[in-house]
């Protein structure tokens, strides 16, 4: 019976692992389906034209809750034409091209997912930096009241009557100790933090300031180039991206958007 047992044990353990073994690890893939698509240094990258203004578009990689898009705008007519890359939007469409999600106050209205606005999001992260010196200036002076008052307490109860006795010496010791500690451990903690959240801030100053695509006035002839920062819609099998080139025209792009098994590397 107990050899039974075993065996079975041991099968089932077995079929989990394969279960397990199985489940390859998911990647993230995005391309372009319409347009002139063509391959370039290896990214399937595409183009569209509508007025005069060329959009050249590929996909950078996944940022944060953001599909990064590697964007260059070209101005082929005779005026100068204004780039503003918060106005690039999409909306979400399944693998019908049906419209995903719609907005609540007009359930007809399909939603639409806007760009980031560089310009705010890099004085917002100048903000949160700004937020987070103050933050720390303010635990450390917590934490500085906290280690008087400890020490405050030490010196009394070490000098009361009622601690002379050597256990009660000792307890005192042993909680004062423990206090001491937990103000130790609390102020790397909060250095510690402080550290985690200003590394991710002076990459997003980074991001917004360096990679992004940048509002600017194109002259006849000229062309600008940088990333475009979508939020990522897990619902969406494509994206219908929108850029207003005019008041009633529009420069339209579709990118297909999945997950797909990662594929394993012989060694």
């Amino acid at each position: 019976m107990k050899t039974g047992k075993t065996i079975q044990a041991l099968s089932i353990s077995m079929a989990l692992l394969a279960g397990l073994s199985g489940c390859a690890t998911k990647v993230y893939q995005l391309k372009p389906v319409s347009g002139d698509v063509a391959l370039i240094d290896g990214r399937p990258t595409t183009k569209a034209e509508r007025d005069g203004i060329v959009v050249v578009a590929s996909y950078e990689r996944l940022d944060l809750q953001y599909v990064a898009l590697d964007i260059e705008v070209k101005n082929k007519t005779d005026r100068p034409f204004e780039v503003n890359p918060a106005k690039f939007e999409y909306t979400a469409l399944d693998e019908e091209q049906h419209t995903v999600f719609r907005t609540a106050s007009s359930p007809q209205k399909p939603l639409m997912f806007s760009a980031a606005d560089p310009i705010h999001e890099a004085d917002r992260t100048v903000y949160n930096q700004e937020r987070e010196v103050k933050r720390l200036k303010t635990a450390k002076v917590i934490n500085t009241v906290l280690l008087v008052a400890a020490v405050a307490s030490d010196v009394a109860s070490s000098s009361s009557r009622n601690n002379q006795r050597p256990e009660r010496w000792v307890q005192n010791r042993i909680n004062h100790n423990n206090i001491y500690s937990a103000i130790q451990a609390k102020r790397i903690i909060d250095h510690g933090m402080f550290a985690d959240r200003m590394q991710r801030y002076d990459y997003e100053s980074y991001r917004w300031k360096e990679l992004a695509l940048k509002p600017t006035t194109l002259q006849p002839g000229e062309s600008v180039r940088g990333l475009v920062y979508l939020p990522m819609s897990r619902g969406a099998k494509n994206m219908l991206i929108n850029y207003p080139v005019s008041d009633y025209e529009s420069v339209m792009i579709t990118f297909q958007q999945e997950w797909v098994k990662a594929e394993k590397r012989r060694r």
